[in-house]
């Protein structure tokens, strides 16, 4: 005999399988989906994170921008206060130079032989007037006057002979070159 099975045991195991199957895709899609979740949680925190940082770090960069403004106006007052100080330091050192000048002049003039009428200056330039004996001690004078520390060079712009109470004696003027101190 001949045995039919009417109990559709085949479509049941079809059935089973895809309600497997669909439970595993469901579940599959669900851990796909917590996943993706997950990540763009984290995307997003590390976003939001990133942003704030850099909101610190530009509001860090504008107080060291100002900062730096504050810096380089130190620096700008204090090249401005180097120069001043420079200035009064020339100053305080030049203070004493046209007395010394006038000291080593004086003591550069022979005393009974050669008289100075004018000592006048501008800038680096000394004009020299004066009465000597003879065209020697004018000589004598301008060698001594260039061999000074204050003195660069000496030139004779002029020498003629006057007659002063009876004596012929040489009026001269001479242009020097002073030193810088």
């Amino acid at each position: 005999m001949i045995k039919i099975n009417l109990l559709p045991y085949k479509e049941k195991e079809k059935q089973a399988t895809m309600a497997r199957q669909a439970v595993i895709i469901l579940f599959t899609s669900l851990i796909f989906l917590f996943i993706i979740a997950s990540v763009h949680i984290y995307v997003s925190r590390s976003i939001s994170n990133l942003q704030r940082d850099i909101k610190v770090k530009e509001t860090r960069l504008v107080d060291l921008k100002n900062i730096i403004g504050e810096i380089d106006h130190i620096k700008t007052e204090k090249n401005i206060l180097e120069k001043k100080l420079a200035v009064i330091k020339r100053l305080d050192e030049d203070r004493l130079f046209p007395v010394r000048l006038l000291d080593e002049i004086n003591q550069l003039t022979p005393t009974k032989d050669l008289w100075l009428n004018k000592i006048s200056e501008t800038g680096m330039n000394l004009n020299i007037e004066g009465v000597g004996r003879d065209n020697i001690t004018v000589a004598l004078f301008m060698k001594s006057l260039e061999l000074s520390k204050y003195i660069q060079s000496v030139d004779l712009i002029s020498s003629k002979q006057v007659d002063i109470s009876g004596s012929k004696l040489q009026q001269f003027t001479l242009s020097c070159v002073k030193k810088r101190s």
